[in-house]
C-alpha cells in the first residue's frame, strides 16, 4: 500500500470524521497527514491502532504547535541591514514582548494551538502524522492518548511544558523540561526570547531565588570587514585599469 492507497484507505474508514487528507510529497519522501476534532481523535486513534488494515501500534511523537504568528516573517534574511535581522530591530516582533504582553499580529484564520502525533506501523511500514486543534485557544485541551499508547506521556508532558497545552486523563501532568518554578511555556509565539524571571543566589537569604529578568533584549548583528576590496567598486575600477596599463 502507498502513500496514496493510504490516503484513500484513511478516507474510507473515516468518512466524515476527517477534516483535512492530505498527501505531502518532496524530493525524497511522501507523506499522509489528517485532521479530526477534538472529540473524535480518541476513537480514530484506537481504530488507527486496531484496523488490521492499519495497525499503527507505535507512536513517535507528540508535539505542540502554536499558529498565532502562522505565515508572518520574522527574520527577514533576504534583506539584513547594518543594524539587525527584522526580529531584533522591531519593537513589535516577538523578540521585544515583555510580560504581559500581546503580539501585534495574531493569525485568526486557524485555532492557535494544535497537538501533532506522529505514528508509525511497524507490520504494514507506514507513516502518518494526525493534527488535532485545541478548540479554546485560551486554555487549550485535547485528550491524552496514554491509555492507547503509553509512550506518550512525557511527549505529553514536553507539550504541557513548552505550549501550556493540557492533556486531559493524563495521570501525572506536570513540567518535564523547565524549572518547578518556571514561568510561562517558552515555546509560545509570544514568550520573550529572555524569558520572565532569572535565577540568582542571593547572599543574605543564602539560598537560590527568582526575580524578574533584568536582562535587555538585544541581538548581535555579525559584521564582516573585508580588506580585499571586493565589493568596492572604484577599487574593483583601478585594479581593472592597471591591469589594462600593464598589458
Amino acid at each position: 500500500m502507498n502513500v496514496e492507497e493510504l490516503s484513500q484507505a484513511l478516507s474510507s474508514i473515516f468518512a466524515s470524521k476527517l477534516q483535512s487528507n492530505v498527501v505531502t510529497r518532496n524530493d525524497v519522501s511522501a507523506e499522509v497527514t489528517i485532521e479530526v476534532t477534538v472529540n473524535d481523535a480518541l476513537s480514530v486513534f484506537e481504530t488507527l491502532r486496531d484496523d488490521e488494515s492499519l495497525q499503527f501500534e507505535q507512536l513517535i511523537d507528540v508535539c505542540g504547535v502554536d499558529y498565532s504568528e502562522y505565515g508572518n516573517v520574522e527574520w527577514a534574511t533576504d534583506e539584513t541591514s547594518s543594524t539587525g535581522f527584522s526580529r531584533g530591530v522591531e519593537p513589535a516582533s516577538g523578540a521585544r514582548l515583555r510580560f504581559g504582553e500581546e503580539p501585534e499580529h495574531i493569525n485568526t484564520d486557524r485555532p492557535r494551538f494544535a497537538a501533532v502525533y506522529h505514528l508509525m506501523s511497524v507490520t504494514h511500514n507506514h507513516r502518518l502524522r494526525v493534527r488535532v486543534y485545541c478548540e479554546n485557544d485560551a486554555v487549550p485541551v485535547v485528550f491524552s492518548v496514554i491509555d492507547i499508547w503509553p509512550s506518550a506521556n512525557w511527549f505529553e508532558r514536553e507539550a504541557f511544558d513548552l505550549y501550556g497545552i493540557i492533556f486531559d486523563g493524563h495521570p501525572d501532568l506536570r513540567r518535564i523540561l523547565t524549572d518547578y518554578g518556571f514561568v510561562g511555556h517558552p515555546f509560545r509565539k509570544d514568550f520573550p526570547l529572555v524569558g520572565h524571571v532569572e535565577m540568582i543566589y542571593d547572599e543574605e537569604q543564602k539560598r537560590v531565588i527568582y526575580q524578574p529578568v533584568s536582562i535587555e533584549p538585544r541581538v548581535l548583528v555579525p559584521r564582516v570587514i573585508r580588506d580585499d576590496g571586493r565589493f568596492d567598486e572604484e577599487a574593483g575600477d583601478a585594479s581593472a585599469e592597471a591591469e589594462t596599463t600593464d598589458a
